[in-house]
């Protein structure tokens, strides 16, 4: 993703600032597991993209499994 366009991204519901998220934030994913998405600062809540689109609406949040 365009280092431009994360720089003015935020989190719907709170603002915070989004990132892409690693293979094991996906990881923690439930089923079914995005290929790729946007973590928010806080690490709890990831918006998956879809054909290069990332999804920015409260409702397709997918909230991650704390990690072990």
């Amino acid at each position: 993703m365009d280092a431009r366009l994360l720089e003015i991204l935020r989190c719907p519901t709170t603002r915070q600032c989004l990132r892409p998220a690693t293979a094991d934030e996906l990881a923690r994913c439930p089923d079914p597991r995005p290929e790729s998405g946007l973590i928010r600062e806080d690490g709890t809540t990831l918006y998956p993209i879809k054909n290069q689109i990332p999804l920015l609406i409260p409702e397709a949040a997918i909230f991650l499994k704390k990690p072990l």
